[in-house]
């Protein structure tokens, strides 16, 4: 597998943190899969342009109106169109298979097995949630009361 993230080391940091919490030790994310920077590919395919989300979205023309906060879940998708026009393949991700003549013919959707087993669902204990209380205390202190994690 391969992950494309915009400023990978940023979100690498985070994502390899949380894996050291784990109870057993799960080693790094690279063991795993090979990761794209895409804010590298970005500088190297526009030099001197401004290459964060959104100017790219401008440049390759990809809506992004509906990005009015940072929300992992629909920047995840803009990056995907973002990476797919700036490396010149397809222009549309689509859940299909090809037809197998190699023209690339839309044929079925892949679904996941509806019999599979359920996710485990790991809630925060009282500790973690009272930490993280504590954080949107500080952040509220930061930006005079208004914290959007609260709204």
């Amino acid at each position: 597998a391969q992950l494309v993230i915009h400023n990978a080391p940023f979100d690498m940091g985070f994502l390899n943190h949380e894996f050291s919490l784990c109870d057993r030790s799960i080693g790094k994310l690279e063991q795993y899969c090979s990761v794209v920077d895409s804010l590298v590919l970005a500088r190297q395919k526009n030099p001197g342009k401004r290459v964060s989300l959104d100017a790219l979205c401008n440049l390759y023309g990809v809506d992004n109106t509906q990005r009015e906060l940072h929300g992992a879940l629909l920047d995840a998708e803009i990056l995907a169109d973002v990476y797919l026009f700036m490396t010149g393949g397809q222009t549309n991700l689509l859940l299909a298979d090809d037809d197998g003549d190699g023209g690339g013919i839309l044929s079925a959707i892949r679904r996941i097995d509806a019999s599979r087993p359920p996710l485990n669902i790991i809630m925060a204990s009282a500790e973690e949630l009272a930490s993280h209380e504590v954080r949107l205390d500080e952040a509220e202190k930061k930006n005079d009361g208004d914290c959007v994690w609260r709204r």
